[in-house]
C-alpha cells in the first residue's frame, strides 16, 4: 500500500467509498423512518425512542465481541465485511413491514450489521494510515461517509418534492420509493471490498502509543477507561437524533424541508471532517473534541428554546460542525490512547459504550417529550454534554 492520494493509502480510499455508498442506502431508508412511524402508523415517541434504542444499544454488544475478535483472528477486512452485507440484506424488507413490531425487527438487524462491522472497520482504518496521518485518516472517512448521508437525503428530497411537495406528514408513497432506491447502493458497496487487503499486523504501527508503558501495562490503560465514562455520561444526554427530527416537524416544517436542512447537516459534517481531523494532528483530539462539545451544549439548548420554524436551520448548521469536530477525532483519540494489539478490543469498548448508553438516552428523551415538554430532552442533553467537556478538560491529557 505504497501508493497514496491525499497522503493516505488505497484501503482508507475504498473504506470511504464503502461507506459513501451504505449511509446513502442508509439516510434514504432510515432517517426519515421516525416520520413514517410517527405520520403513517401512528408511533408515539417513546415507540420510536425504543425502537432506536433497542436497535443501537443491542447491536453495540456485537461492537464488543467483533473488535475483540478482529484482535484475536488477526483479520479486520472479512468481519467488516459480514457485517456490511448484514445490513444490506435486512433492508429489502422494509418493503413489507406495515407495522412498527416488524420495523424494529429490520432496524435490530440492521445495526446488528453495523455491530458487527463498527469496530473490526475502525481499526482497520487505524492499520492502514501513519501516525502523522491519523487525524486526517479518521476525518477523511468520516467525510466520506457524510458525503453519502448528503447524496442519500438529497435522493430523499426530490423523491419528496416529485410525490407530494410541501405536505406536513410523510406519506405511505414517498417512503416506499425511498427504500426501493436505498436498497441498490447498500449492494453496490459490497462489491468494492475486493480491493481492501489486510495490512500484516507487524507492519501496522500507525496506533504506536507513544507512552506505552501505563497502557501495556494495564491492558488499555486507566485514560482511556476514564475517556470511557467521559463518552458514557455525554451520550446518556446525546438521545437518538430521530427526536431532533420530530422536534423540526414539532415547530412546523414539512418533510420537504426537513429532508433540506438534512442535507445541510450533512455537508457541513462532510465539509468539516478532515480538516478537524487534520488540526487534531497538529493540535491535539482534546482541544477540537471539547470545541464540538461546547457547541452542542449550544445547540441543544437552542433546540429547547426555539419557538420559530426558521431557527431550526441555523441550530442544525451548528449541528452538524459539532459532529464535523467530533466523530472522526474521537476515534483518532482512542488509537491514541491504546497500544496495536488491543485496537480492535478498544474500538469495540468505544462503539460499544457508546451505543448500548443509546437506549437508556432515548427512552430518557422520549419519556421527558412525553410528559414534561419537547423541550426538556435537550435542556438534559445540554447539561451532561456541558459536564462532559468538563470531566474530558480535567481527567484526560494527552
Amino acid at each position: 500500500m505504497k501508493k497514496k492520494l491525499f497522503g493516505l493509502s488505497p484501503n482508507i480510499i475504498f473504506i470511504g467509498i464503502i461507506s459513501f455508498l451504505t449511509d446513502v442506502s442508509s439516510e434514504l431508508i432510515f432517517t426519515l423512518m421516525p416520520l413514517f412511524l410517527a405520520n403513517v402508523l401512528g408511533a408515539a415517541t417513546v415507540v420510536i425512542g425504543l425502537i432506536e434504542g433497542v436497535a443501537e444499544s443491542t447491536a453495540s454488544l456485537l461492537k464488543l465481541v467483533s473488535g475483540w475478535l478482529s484482535d484475536k483472528l488477526g483479520n479486520r477486512k472479512y468481519l467488516s465485511f459480514v457485517g456490511y452485507a448484514f445490513s444490506s440484506l435486512s433492508k429489502p424488507f422494509m418493503l413489507i413491514a406495515g407495522a412498527w413490531g416488524p420495523i424494529m425487527a429490520i432496524r435490530f438487524a440492521d445495526r446488528l450489521g453495523k455491530g458487527i462491522r463498527a469496530s473490526p472497520r475502525d481499526a482497520l482504518v487505524g492499520d492502514s494510515v501513519d501516525e502523522d496521518n491519523r487525524g486526517k485518516a479518521y476525518g477523511f472517512h468520516k467525510a466520506m461517509d457524510t458525503s453519502g448521508a448528503a447524496l442519500g437525503l438529497l435522493i430523499a428530497a426530490v423523491i419528496v418534492f416529485l410525490l407530494q411537495r410541501d405536505v406536513v406528514g410523510m406519506q405511505f408513497d414517498t417512503y416506499r420509493w425511498m427504500i426501493i432506491i436505498g436498497i441498490v447502493p447498500a449492494f453496490m458497496a459490497l462489491f468494492f471490498f475486493i480491493f481492501i487487503k489486510e495490512p500484516p499486523r507487524k507492519a501496522a504501527d500507525a496506533c504506536a502509543v507513544t507512552s506505552t508503558g501505563e497502557a501495556r501495562e494495564n491492558g488499555l490503560g486507566r485514560k482511556f477507561k476514564i475517556f470511557l465514562v467521559i463518552m458514557f455520561l455525554f451520550t446518556l444526554g446525546n438521545s437518538s437524533d430521530a427526536f431532533v427530527i420530530l422536534r423540526a416537524q414539532d415547530l412546523g416544517n414539512s418533510v420537504l424541508i426537513i429532508s433540506l436542512m438534512l442535507i445541510m447537516f450533512n455537508i457541513i459534517y462532510a465539509l468539516f471532517s478532515m480538516p478537524a481531523g487534520i488540526i487534531s494532528d497538529r493540535l491535539g483530539r482534546r482541544k477540537v473534541i471539547i470545541a464540538g462539545w461546547i457547541i452542542y451544549t449550544l445547540v441543544y439548548m437552542g433546540l429547547a428554546v426555539a419557538d420559530q420554524a426558521w431557527m431550526i436551520w441555523v441550530l442544525t448548521a451548528f449541528y452538524g460542525l459539532y459532529y464535523g469536530l467530533t466523530q472522526g477525532v474521537a476515534r483518532a483519540l482512542v488509537c491514541d490512547l491504546v497500544p496495536e494489539e488491543h485496537r480492535g478490543t478498544a474500538f469495540g469498548m468505544y462503539n460499544g459504550v457508546v451505543g448500548i448508553t443509546l437506549l437508556p438516552a432515548s427512552l430518557i428523551a422520549g419519556w421527558l417529550w412525553q410528559t414534561i415538554s419537547p423541550a426538556a430532552p435537550f435542556y438534559f442533553g445540554a447539561t451532561l454534554a456541558a459536564v462532559a467537556a468538563i470531566g474530558l478538560l480535567v481527567f484526560v491529557r494527552e
